[in-house]
């Protein structure tokens, strides 16, 4: 087997082996996967995050072994919007939120700033989903660059300590199923559904039958027994499928 590790701030990760696929999802600074298949300018790999597939450029990541990834411990992650991690050679490389910084001895790269305390709440996954306010929606995206409904709850979740799939399709597999809105607290998840009552959206339940959740952009609106009410358009946007509980 072989591994590597993201060097970088931000990495596409895409479907296909080209600069012109689908962007599905990224990778973010000292995050690691498998290199499952290398060709001349490409790698296809799996996170070790959450196990999502898709090719990343080979000269975006550095290979590692796995005498290196065992040797790390419990995984630790920047907690501000932006900061910065300082190179053997007294540069600055900006990092995002949700950046492992467990791995900078790796990359021979030192971090200063603020941590994740993996308090594994509701009160402080709704401080960090507030603090993503107004981040832009970006398909494929998962960090406060630019992110999509299923990277918002899953970079929520995962500055709580508590990992979960990438896509809202298998992160509605998870946690206990509420009948109502009303058994819901706020930090649950909200699953919203189209005509084939496929999963397509979801958002982080909010109290006073607020959600927060990306669709434009990370927007706070209204959650009624139908779905998302927009106040700004004046109609229902999402069709309400149900809400988990995760923790």
């Amino acid at each position: 087997m072989k591994f590597g590790i993201c060097n970088i701030s931000i990495i596409p990760l895409r479907k296909e082996k080209s600069q012109k696929s689908e962007m599905t999802s990224q990778l973010l600074y000292g995050e690691t996967f498998e290199i499952l298949e290398l060709s001349e300018n490409w790698s296809y790999i799996k996170m070790n995050f959450d196990n999502y597939k898709g090719w990343i450029k080979n000269n975006q990541y550095v290979k590692v072994d796995n005498k290196q990834l065992k040797a790390i411990d419990e995984s630790r992650y920047c907690s501000d919007l932006v900061e910065f991690v300082e190179t053997s050679d007294k540069k600055l490389k900006t990092i995002v939120m949700g950046s492992n910084v467990s791995n900078v001895g790796i990359l021979n790269d030192k971090f200063d700033g603020n941590l994740s305390n993996n308090k594994r709440n509701k009160v402080e996954a709704v401080e960090i989903a507030l603090s993503l306010i107004n981040t832009p929606y970006l398909w494929g995206g998962k960090s406060p660059f630019g992110i999509d409904c299923s990277g918002f709850s899953q970079l929520v979740y995962k500055m709580i300590g508590i990992n979960i799939p990438r896509d809202a399709k298998d992160q509605a597999e998870i946690g206990s199923t509420l009948s109502f809105i009303d058994e819901s607290q706020a930090g649950d998840l909200a699953f919203f559904h189209n005509e084939e009552d496929k999963i397509i959206h979801v958002g982080i339940i909010l109290k006073d039958n607020y959600i927060i959740h990306a669709s434009g952009r990370v927007r706070i609106d209204r959650l009624d027994q139908t779905g998302i009410y927009n106040n700004e358009l004046n109609t229902h946007t999402h069709k309400l499928r149900f809400i988990k509980k995760i923790i």
